[in-house]
């Protein structure tokens, strides 16, 4: 195989409240601001290896994609990012103290196999998944 892919390097959401957004990214999940291009209307958001960029819809890279994402349009499903501790109650009780609601605990599979996640939603609905880390003989399935 001539490419291997070795993680998540970015993702790129089209967001209509730059502002707002880019403060639920740091505040509320941890990433911090690596770079901002505003000539672009493009912020690049570090989160752990990987990056989150967030593109102004009415800049200049925004517009090229059309309208906003909205209740009856997403830019993607949802995206997951692989944390570590996965302590529920903690993340939990966070999530809480900044007035967002957190799906269920669930075991799920994704990279590194079977593991705690759970599912929350951005300010312009935007899904994200925060996984743990795989437990013991919980691996793919066969």
């Amino acid at each position: 195989m001539p490419v291997q892919i070795l993680g998540l390097d970015h993702i790129v959401l089209r967001v209509a409240d730059l502002r707002r957004m880019t403060r639920f990214y740091c505040d509320v999940l941890g990433c911090r601001v690596e770079r901002v291009r505003e000539e672009l209307g493009l912020t690049h958001l570090r989160a752990g290896e990987a990056m989150i960029d967030l593109v102004a819809v009415e800049g200049e890279l925004g517009r090229r994609g059309g309208p906003a994402a909205g209740p009856t349009g997403r830019n993607v499903d949802h995206f997951c990012l692989r944390v570590e501790p996965f302590d529920a109650a903690v993340l939990l009780g966070h999530f809480a103290a900044h007035g967002v609601a957190a799906g269920e605990v669930k075991m799920r599979f994704g990279a590194e196999g079977m593991g705690p996640s759970l599912y929350l939603t951005d300010p312009e609905g935007n899904v994200v998944e925060l996984k743990g880390g795989p437990e013991r003989g919980a691996g793919a399935p066969a």
